[in-house]
């Protein structure tokens, strides 16, 4: 899965930290979604990111596609 956290959150200029202090996520966990490092995410975070945020769901992840060999594409 592709997660545009980083992109989102440079679009609307928003701090990671305040990011955390007003969805009262922790802000490892967020770090985690925002390096796509986390290997877990729970559906009602994710609810929580798309209010916040104010997109719709899908647009904070995608599924990659994989090519032929099993590599992920861009």
């Amino acid at each position: 899965m592709k997660c545009h956290l980083s992109k989102i959150l440079g679009e609307k200029r928003l701090k990671m930290s305040d990011f955390s202090r007003n969805t009262g996520i922790n802000s490892d966990t967020l770090r985690g979604i925002f390096n796509e490092t986390a290997t877990r995410v729970e559906l009602n975070m994710v609810e929580t990111l798309d209010e916040y945020l104010k997109i719709e769901e899908g647009d904070l992840y995608e599924l990659a596609k994989k090519n032929i060999e099993g590599k992920i594409e861009d």
